[in-house]
């Protein structure tokens, strides 16, 4: 089934809103990627961090009030006349929430935990409901009164792309007409330090598939879809197909010969009904970790033979965690979109020296244009414990029209 991707709301490092992430992705260049102290102990690291001032919370959801709902919250009111359309044409019964999440509102609670711990006490505006995974689509569903399923996933960098398989599936059961979809995460002290624990953290801006990868870089945002069964417009972007496996190799870090991404991949070729040659364009999961960017290299020149035009996004938007699938899946969006008048594709920022014990990618230059015109857009996210998603987005035309 196709599942009608007929709106979008962003906000990230790349800037606010759809015109703003556009541009900066296909020019390479990132306002809020930068050098930030005071997450880590004694260590300043690159963060992708939202520089834009977000919306105060509507009133009467003051007790709310976290950055990631914030965030949210700024990626909802950029489509809230196609939400209200939504409503009045299904009613709020038949409308959904599924978001993707890793955070919610962890930075909150881990403040209010260290007062308790330095001062004995909470602080009066600690609430214990900002840390529930759940947190960001309850949030959403009470603002906008709907009353379909709203519940969050988290598992990990996967979470928002599995939310969009999952906001397909309510479509296809007949259990909502319309579903708002997509992930959210905001940058935390809990998140960066976790990371840094596990020695995956970069001191400098992260280097996909380069020799000289050192890691990775967290970012924050967020990217919401209104999700139908029918477009809203001719040429619209639909979600055509979608893969997901588990290969439960390793709590942390991925199967080596990438065997769980391809699987993922062929598995959403097949849902598309695509053959790997009809893909114009890889968003790949990209995270410049040593085992990360070898296993994905390996699945990626076995799927593609004979190339595939392909870059990571997150030296320019930092790892989102929990928003990353959908954020990623965005920007294939507003690729597939009229917007990209010259048919260009997402740069690889990096130093260009590939690693040369890696299968060769065929990763884009900066100003590259497609050699035909966009149709179909692949994107990978990968996360601990073997969890891949593999989503496809194409540009359907309207019946009649080649």
């Amino acid at each position: 089934m196709k599942a009608y991707l007929n709106a979008l709301g962003v906000i990230c490092a790349l800037g606010s809103g759809k015109r703003a992430v556009l541009d900066n992705l296909l020019n390479g260049s990132s306002p809020g990627m930068r050098s930030e102290s005071g997450w880590l102990p004694e260590r300043a690291v690159p963060v992708g961090a939202v520089d834009a001032e977000l919306p105060a919370m509507p009133s009467g959801f003051a007790e709310r009030n976290t950055r990631n709902n914030r965030l949210l919250l700024a990626a909802a009111l950029e489509i809230e006349g196609d939400i209200r359309q939504a409503i009045e044409r299904f009613g709020t019964a038949r409308i959904g929430v599924v978001l993707g999440t890793s955070t919610t509102g962890i930075h909150e609670a881990s403040q209010g935990i260290a007062a308790l711990l330095h001062e004995g006490a909470f602080p009066p505006d600690y609430n214990y409901r900002h840390q529930e995974l759940a947190a960001p689509a309850a949030f959403l569903a009470d603002w906008l009164q709907l009353g379909g399923p709203a519940y969050s996933i988290s598992t990990a960098c996967t979470s928002s792309g599995r939310a969009l398989l999952s906001a397909r599936r309510l479509l296809a059961l007949g259990v909502c007409d319309a579903v708002l979809c997509g992930g959210v995460d905001s940058l935390c002290g809990l998140t960066l330090n976790g990371f840094d624990s596990l020695e995956a953290l970069s001191d400098a801006v992260c280097n996909p598939f380069s020799r000289q990868r050192r890691g990775i870089n967290i970012g924050e945002g967020a990217a919401l879809f209104l999700m139908t069964r029918e477009p809203s417009s001719d040429g619209a972007v639909a979600l055509l197909g979608a893969g997901a496996s588990s290969d439960a190799h390793h709590i942390s870090a991925p199967e080596p010969t990438g065997r769980g991404a391809l699987l993922a991949m062929r598995k959403a070729l097949k849902s598309a009904a695509l053959e790997a040659g009809q893909i114009d364009y890889l968003n790949l999961h990209g995270t410049a970790t040593t085992h990360n960017d070898a296993m994905e290299s390996l699945a990626v020149a076995e799927l593609f033979p004979t190339g595939v035009p392909c870059s990571s996004s997150k030296p320019l938007s930092g790892h989102t965690l929990g928003a990353a699938g959908a954020l990623e899946a965005a920007f294939c969006w507003l690729c597939l979109g009229p917007d990209n008048r010259d048919n260009l594709l997402p740069p690889q920022v990096w130093d260009g020296r590939a690693d040369p014990a890696l299968p060769r990618l065929d990763l884009v230059a900066p100003g590259r244009v497609a050699s035909r015109p966009l149709r179909h857009m692949m994107s990978n996210s990968f996360a601990f414990g073997g969890n891949n998603v593999s989503l496809i987005l194409g540009r359907v035309e309207p019946e009649g029209r080649a």
